[in-house]
């Protein structure tokens, strides 16, 4: 990770959309700086409010790609959804599943949770009736935090404080103007707040227990 005594705007200008970086102690980011950093989506963390390694915890801001699944239930919001976010400029890893036959939420959770654990997408979505089993079942792949949004409130929240780096749906419970509306105020939060990134530090742990 990258540390400045000095951020600047030409500094800012070359760094990589949603990167984080360090400031250390007594650093100085300057007044142009803060604003290219915000439309840039980069994360500032000071030096000693988190380690290196926990600052890598944050979920990526600036998300390029991510993968989508859902189980019979949600085929058609899915299906929706892919379109809009290839509308967006983004890579979409479309995990199906299709045809009439049922599917088990768990199957298709998995395969979202392991893209973005293994780093093969930024984020993921996962479809299913309430959106409920599907967050349990992400949830047990180490490194994934899902997160069911019903609401723009919630998917904000399971960002900035919760960096949930997937987002689950129930297609029977939100429209599609609904959906588009949650998953977009999900891509577009950022997580930067050093005491919520410590708190993602000790689920990591918990995970290790």
């Amino acid at each position: 990770m990258k540390t400045f005594e000095i951020l600047t705007e030409a500094d800012a200008r070359v760094l990589a959309p949603g990167e984080t970086v360090m400031l250390a102690r007594r650093g100085h980011i300057t007044p142009l700086a803060q604003d290219t950093l915000r439309e840039r989506r980069i994360t500032v963390i000071r030096e000693g409010a988190v380690s290196p390694e926990d600052a890598t915890l944050a979920p990526v801001a600036d998300v390029r790609t991510i993968a989508v699944a859902s189980d019979h239930t949600g085929i058609a919001l899915r299906k929706t959804l892919v379109a809009f976010l290839r509308g967006r400029g983004l890579a979409v890893h479309d995990l199906g599943a299709d045809g009439p036959d049922p599917v088990d939420y768990p199957d298709v959770a998995a395969l979202v949770a392991n893209a973005v654990a293994c780093r093969e997408a930024n984020a993921g979505i996962v479809i299913d009736g309430a959106g409920i089993g599907s967050a349990i079942a992400a949830n047990k792949v180490r490194g994934v935090r899902a997160a069911m949004a019903t609401t723009e409130t919630i998917a904000r929240y399971s960002r900035e404080h919760n960096g949930a780096n997937v987002l689950t749906l129930g297609a029977s419970l939100v429209t599609d103007e609904e959906a588009r509306a949650i998953v977009t105020t999900w891509l577009t939060t950022p997580m930067r707040e050093p005491r919520y990134i410590r708190r993602l530090a000790k689920i990591r742990d918990l995970e290790k227990r």
